[in-house]
């Protein structure tokens, strides 16, 4: 069974947000909670919990994952941003949206849109999700804790624990959580494309 750590949502415990650190360099898939939903996530440069991710969520190699980055100048080390995308970046983020760029080389190719070679990117809002990323001074890969077959994602803690407490290495119970993805955007061709309504306002995209 998983470890199970209750986290202030507003003012993160630095003890806590260490062990949940530790778990992720340790090679852990973790569950954690954004401003849009709670998520799954792993170090960016361990395969193998990638693959935990994929089998718990049944997802195949098309699927974008998510960098999830503490600021726009940690998104510009794995996205290719030029003008008119930093413009949007800068007045989105943080906040509850996915952008979707080219990848740039430190990116993994496994992480990547196998043809497209796009990533997701985005910069949450939420203090738990920022203090991690603080701590573990890198991106963390991420996507929505939907299960397979369902069409919304988990919120409540103590049902992550019933449905999912094996398969993953620590879940992080920040509280309530929303059930809504982000709004996903394509910035690749610097012209805004909406690929998915969320969370975010989709409006100003269109």
């Amino acid at each position: 069974m998983s470890e199970f750590l209750q986290v202030h949502p507003v003012n993160p415990e630095p003890r806590v947000i260490k062990q949940v650190v530790d778990v992720l360099l340790q090679g852990g898939v973790i569950v954690y909670p954004t401003d849009s939903t709670y998520a799954l996530g792993c170090h960016i440069g361990d395969k193998s919990a990638l693959e935990r991710i994929r089998r718990i969520r049944q997802l195949d190699n098309k699927h974008d994952f998510t960098l999830v980055c503490s600021d726009l100048s940690s998104l510009a080390t794995y996205a290719k941003v030029h003008n008119s995308a930093y413009r949007i970046l800068k007045a989105y983020t943080p906040g509850p949206y996915t952008f979707i760029l080219k990848a740039t080389p430190e990116v993994p190719r496994r992480l990547m849109h196998p043809r497209k070679k796009t990533i997701g990117l985005r910069v949450p809002q939420n203090p738990i999700a920022q203090s991690i990323l603080a701590v573990l001074g890198e991106p963390i890969m991420s996507t929505s804790l939907i299960l397979p077959e369902a069409e919304t994602a988990l919120f409540d803690p103590y049902q992550m624990r019933l449905k999912i407490g094996k398969l993953v290495d620590l879940i992080v119970d920040g509280g309530a959580c929303g059930l809504e993805p982000t709004t996903m955007i394509d910035l690749v061709e610097g012209v805004p494309q909406v690929v998915r309504v969320g969370k975010g306002d989709p409006e100003p995209f269109r």
